[in-house]
């Protein structure tokens, strides 16, 4: 008898005693570190007096910057919970970047999206092609799709942009006319008084206030899709059975095979849905950030994102966190860089303090004394500088992403079978 995979996934077998407990976070939990997040916020901000912290233009500004670097989060995780490593995020990008470009000036912003989109969708086909069906290495093809778009834009830049009616519209080799504007959100009432008490600078009042005001305030209709995006996603993936059929090709395709699952067609669908997501990135980029489509305007954000999705551990929550910190890092060099970034050491040296202490708590004397040095290191530099330099301002998404990165790699779980090449009956 052949056995089917059914709508509703078979309960969870028993752990054998000993075995690792899976152990997440209430909900209370949750709150209760987010609470101490920012009051621990509001306190280096009164303490430093730097009020960019988390001013509702900071909050805008990290929003804006952290909607690419998700969605090619989000781009990456599709991809690899179906089991195909996809390195080629930042060349989907970058045809993202071109066809919303493209299409936005000939027409209207909403087809440019659209094309973006599409764009997006056949970098997608081009690196599941190759390494779904002809088995071509995921780094090598990736990296292959990256050099492709690359070279593909940089061409058809210099072919519509140059010359005729593109140049006289302000086109060049390197960039498109510019197109119209999507439209943009704001809360009315809300965010006025949002911004009346943001700027009496009271103790945690007006810290949630700068916050919420950022995130209501001036908010493009993309990051509204991207935040439902997220949301679907998690539930698509996690609730639905298609979601399980798809997870179990990353996890272990010989198994899903056996149980009627068509490998190759979810991973397909899992690469496609991938590039036209990173597409979405880059049609944010030229549509909402620049309004215009601009050569290497993506700026390495698929890599950024692919980080942002490993810091995740492969689950749109951590994933949407990760985004965030990368964006409010990078957002730090648009208003004021040196002075906030000099502020947030302080913060740097709590947090520090705080992890070394665990650290020791759970007899992890090594690292509990790095930590602790480390954070004398960076008090030290606090309490004798009053700007940090600004090339190192101009860094400091990249510090975050190394950081981050190395603190999280003892916790991460890939799926099973993520990069490995797989053919249709090899578990016979």
């Amino acid at each position: 008898m052949t056995a089917t995979m059914t709508d509703t996934p078979p309960p969870a077998a028993p752990k054998a005693p000993g075995a690792p407990q899976r152990s997440g976070r209430s909900l209370g939990q949750v709150l209760m570190i987010v609470a101490g997040a920012l009051l621990l916020l509001a306190a280096v901000r009164m303490i430093t007096d730097s009020n960019q912290l988390d001013s509702s233009g900071q909050v805008a500004a990290a929003l804006g910057l952290a909607v690419p670097i998700g969605l090619a989060g989000l781009a990456g995780l599709w991809s690899e919970r179906a089991g195909v490593v996809n390195i080629g995020l930042e060349g989907m990008m970058i045809l993202g970047t071109f066809g919303a470009g493209w299409v936005g000036w000939q027409s209207s912003p909403w087809l440019g999206l659209l094309c973006g989109i599409g764009f997006g969708v056949l970098g997608g086909l081009v690196h599941a092609v190759a390494t779904i069906t002809f088995g071509v290495d995921h780094i090598v093809s990736g990296v292959a799709v990256n050099l492709l778009a690359l070279g593909a834009t940089q061409y058809l830049a210099k072919l519509f942009f140059a010359d005729g009616s593109a140049a006289q519209e302000g086109g060049n080799p390197k960039q498109s006319p510019p197109a119209d504007s999507l439209p943009d959100i704001t809360v009315p009432g809300l965010s006025d008084g949002l911004a009346s008490l943001e700027k009496h600078h009271w103790f945690l009042v007006s810290d949630l206030a700068g916050i919420v005001g950022g995130l209501v305030t001036n908010l493009s209709v993309i990051t509204i899709v991207a935040v439902l995006l997220f949301v679907g996603s998690w539930w698509l993936l996690w609730r639905t059975p298609f979601g399980l059929r798809l997870r179990s090709c990353g996890e272990n395709p010989v198994a899903a095979e056996s149980l009627g699952v068509n490998v190759y067609q979810y991973k397909y669908a899992a690469v496609a849905v991938s590039g036209g997501l990173a597409g979405l990135g880059g049609a944010f980029l030229a549509l909402v950030t620049s309004h215009t489509y601009l050569e290497g305007q993506t700026a390495g954000r698929g890599y950024i994102g692919l980080a942002a999705m490993i810091f995740g551990n492969w689950r749109p929550g951590g994933l949407a966190m990760g985004a965030g910190l990368f964006g409010y890092s990078d957002a730090l060099q648009l208003r004021n860089g040196g002075v906030t970034v000099h502020a947030l050491l302080l913060l740097l040296v709590v947090l520090l303090a705080l992890l070394a202490g665990w650290k020791l708590y759970r007899k992890a004397v090594v690292q509990g004394v790095v930590s602790a040095v480390m954070a004398v290191l960076v008090l030290v530099w606090y309490l004798l500088t009053d700007e940090v330099p600004s090339d190192f301002v101009g860094a400091t998404p990249y510090v975050v992403t190394l950081l981050v990165l190395s603190l999280s790699a003892q916790r991460l779980r890939m799926p099973k079978a993520d990069g490995m090449r797989y053919r249709k009956g090899q578990g016979k």
